[in-house]
């Protein structure tokens, strides 16, 4: 089963939109075929990245590297790829977290690669503990 199977398309996308992070879908052909939160990204894709090459919407200084991931990935040698910069972020440059996961059916054959950015700045500063409700 299944364990989404009682989530109709309203709450998929709410809850899509409501993770803390930002993610864009690649399909197996290498096309942008999806992504959240739109209006508030940090690294904004334009409504015409839609159904491109991922290859024509990446950065030219690490699209080689992304590249090799992707291909990697399609030939089943690597799962997954993570790695951090630091971003400029409104006046000040931040720690974020970039993370790319190989889509796979249940017979492990390739469907695509998710992208999960996420700002990790507040997280580097956590201490001690807090708990639910403090």
């Amino acid at each position: 089963m299944f364990m989404f199977d009682r989530m109709d398309e309203k709450l998929v996308r709410a809850v899509i939109e409501t993770i803390p992070a930002e993610i864009t879908v690649i399909d197996a052909d290498d096309e942008v075929v999806a992504w959240n939160r739109h209006e508030n990204r940090l690294f904004h894709r334009p409504m015409t990245s839609m159904g491109l090459n991922f290859r024509k919407c990446h950065p030219e200084h690490s699209l080689a590297k992304v590249e090799q991931i992707v291909g990697e990935m399609k030939a089943g040698t690597r799962q997954q790829a993570r790695f951090w910069i630091q971003a400029k972020i409104g006046a000040e440059r931040q720690m974020v977290l970039i993370e790319f996961f190989a889509l796979r059916d249940e017979g492990g054959h390739y469907l695509g690669c998710l992208e999960v950015t996420q700002n990790i700045e507040d997280h580097r500063r956590l201490e001690g503990e807090k708990r639910l409700l403090d």
